[in-house]
């Protein structure tokens, strides 16, 4: 398979443009800054320069021509503001996920957040609860697409630990921590797996094998 990362040169991206390329996938990342491209062919990835916040959705559908799927785990990153929240962790979603219905392109994952199904609570800090409702904005696009095969991940409080490969995968599964490269795998399996279409699945750090958690939740 062909799979277009937009977003690839975030942590959990190049995580998974490594697991990718290693299992014989051909990977290839958006990314707008060209100082980033070795890191992408160092992960094995070929390095596609896109701002997703200037392009236009012909450009971005160029780039998606040929894929087999697409994964957005773009994000505006700690330190930006509410209005950047806005620009990548909504607009980008639906600018990306317009691109890939105009270049055929129907599997999609989206790596969204927990608690992006609801209100952030009174007393949330402001630029939080702006990602949180761009967030939710983005799924909510996505969800109402029938052009696409998509699925959204929502994990849990993410964290640098190494992976330990056991997951708690399912509509809702509590709140804990994930580290990215369990995101990572769990992203990998899902990519391949086409009965998690439709599918809003929470994952975070758990007790089950990524393969099995990912073959459970796709046999509901």
């Amino acid at each position: 398979m062909r799979i277009v990362i937009a977003g690839g040169h975030g942590q959990i991206a190049r995580r998974l443009e490594k697991l990718l390329t290693t299992r014989g996938d051909e990977a290839a990342g958006l990314i707008r800054n060209p100082d980033h491209a070795d890191d992408l062919r160092a992960m094995g990835a070929e390095p596609v320069l896109c701002d997703l916040e200037s392009a236009m959705v012909e450009e971005v559908a160029a780039h998606l021509q040929g894929a087999d799927a697409v994964v957005f785990a773009a994000g505006a990153g700690p330190g930006s503001g509410a209005a950047r929240k806005e620009s990548v962790d909504h607009a980008a979603t639906v600018l990306v996920a317009d691109a890939a219905e105009r270049a055929g392109v129907r599997r999609y994952l989206m790596i969204s957040s927990m608690g992006a199904d609801k209100e952030p609570p009174p007393g949330t800090d402001p630029v939080f609860a702006a990602y949180l409702r761009a967030k939710k904005a983005g799924d909510d696009d996505l969800r109402a697409r029938k052009g696409l095969d998509w699925t959204i991940l929502r994990p849990g409080r993410l964290t640098d630990d190494p992976g330990t490969g056991m997951v708690d995968l399912s509509a809702h599964t509590g709140r804990r921590e994930v580290p990215r490269d369990d995101v990572a795998a769990v992203l990998a399996a899902l990519v391949h797996e086409p009965g998690t279409v439709g599918l809003v699945l929470e994952l975070i750090g758990g007790t089950v094998p990524v393969e099995a958690a990912v073959k459970a939740v796709s046999a509901r």
